[in-house]
C-alpha cells in the first residue's frame, strides 16, 4: 500500500498551485511595485503596505503555511516508512507547530504594524522583522536536532549500516572476478 504521505504532499502542492493562480488573478493595486523614491534616484518606495496585501494577504499567509507543511512532509519522506513511529510523528508535528508559530508572529506582527503604524523593536529590528530574521532560522533547528540526535534511530540504523557493508563487500567480490 502506498504511503498516505505521498497523497498529503500531492494535495499540498495542488493547493499551493491553486493559491498561486488565485494570487495571479487577484485585483491589482495601483503602484503595487512601488513608487520612485523622492530622495534617492533608482530606489523604489514601498507605498501602502496594507493596500498591497488587501487582496492577497490571506492567500500569501496560506501559501507559506502550506510551504511549511510541505517542508515537514518532504523531510518525513526521507525517513523509511517503517521508522516513522508515533514518536517521530509527534516530533515532526511539534516542529510544524513551532514553524507555524513563527510564521504567525511574523505575518500578524506586520499586520498589526500596518493597522497601527506602531511597532516595538527586538534586537535592532521591528518585531515582525525580528521574527523573520531570527525566527526563521530558529524554526529549522528542530529538524537539525532530529537529524543529528535521531540519525541512528530514524535515518541510518546499525542494521542499515550492516546491510550497506554487506552490499559493498558483494560488489567488491564481483569486481575481483
Amino acid at each position: 500500500m502506498r504511503s498516505i504521505l505521498i497523497y498529503v504532499i500531492f494535495a499540498t502542492v495542488l493547493l499551493m498551485a491553486g493559491i498561486l493562480v488565485a494570487i495571479c488573478l487577484a485585483d491589482t493595486v495601483p503602484n503595487a511595485a512601488g513608487l520612485a523614491h523622492a530622495q534617492f534616484n533608482g530606489m523604489q518606495a514601498g507605498g501602502d503596505g496594507a493596500a498591497r496585501l488587501e487582496h492577497i494577504g490571506g492567500l500569501a499567509f496560506a501559501f507559506q503555511a502550506l510551504l511549511l507543511l510541505l517542508i515537514i512532509c518532504l523531510a518525513a519522506l526521507g525517513v523509511a516508512e517503517e521508522r516513522r513511529s508515533t514518536e517521530f510523528w509527534a516530533y515532526m508535528g511539534g516542529t510544524l507547530l513551532f514553524s507555524f508559530f513563527v510564521w504567525w508572529q511574523m505575518y500578524f506582527g506586520h499586520q498589526a504594524f500596518l493597522k497601527t503604524g506602531v511597532t516595538s523593536y527586538f534586537m535592532g529590528f521591528p518585531v515582525a522583522t525580528a521574527w523573520q530574521v531570527y525566527g526563521t532560522w530558529l524554526g529549522a533547528i528542530p529538524l537539525i536536532i532530529l537529524y543529528s540526535v535521531g540519525f541512528r534511530k530514524f535515518i541510518f540504523t546499525e542494521e542499515d549500516e550492516q546491510k550497506y557493508e554487506k552490499l559493498l563487500a558483494n560488489i567488491a567480490k564481483k569486481s575481483e572476478q
